[in-house]
């Protein structure tokens, strides 16, 4: 067996080398083909994924945005109440306190003698003949049987007065 020279080795070869590269070539543009049309797939999942991630952030940042617009709201509508009440209470107080004030104002007038007989009068029917009737320190009558007492003191008399009115003084400060 002769063994072939080089050059002629080279040339045979060539053919074989030739072949392979074309199919190395194919193989590599094919492989490159299906890699970039892969690659376009999972950038478009990526993509429509990336957007229904987007699409739920958004629904759920704006009910979460619903949401805390609906707690402050009735937060501030607690709020306002709150502050409705307490001026609604600071005015009836403030009634309160002037009425009393105005009803001790009595004592000093000409008159007082006679309508502290007429409680003393009525002190006497509501507990009987025998009750211990003493003068208020704010004017009108206190008067005690053992187990019962009526107060017919003028604050007291007024406060009970202003009680009746129920939802006619609420006038006052209601629109």
């Amino acid at each position: 067996m002769t063994i072939p020279a080089p050059d002629q080795t080279a040339d045979t070869l060539a053919p074989v080398r030739a072949g392979l590269l074309r199919e190395a070539h194919a193989d590599a543009e094919a492989l490159l083909t299906r890699t970039e049309r892969e690659a376009a797939t999972l950038l478009d999942q990526a993509r429509a994924e990336a957007q229904a991630i987007l699409v739920r952030a958004r629904r759920q940042g704006e009910a979460d945005g619903a949401n805390a617009a609906r707690d402050l709201l009735v937060r501030a509508r607690r709020e306002a109440r709150s502050r409705t009440l307490a001026a609604r209470r600071e005015a009836y107080e403030e009634l309160r306190r002037e009425a009393a004030q105005r009803v001790r104002g009595l004592r000093g007038t000409d008159g007082y003698a006679s309508l502290r007989e007429r409680l003393e009068h009525r002190a006497r029917i509501l507990l009987g003949p025998d009750a211990e009737v003493s003068e208020h320190a704010d004017g009108g009558v206190v008067a005690r049987t053992p187990g019962k007492r009526a107060d017919l003191s003028l604050t007291a008399l007024a406060d009970h007065a202003l009680d009746r009115t129920g939802a006619e003084v609420r006038s006052l400060w209601e629109p």
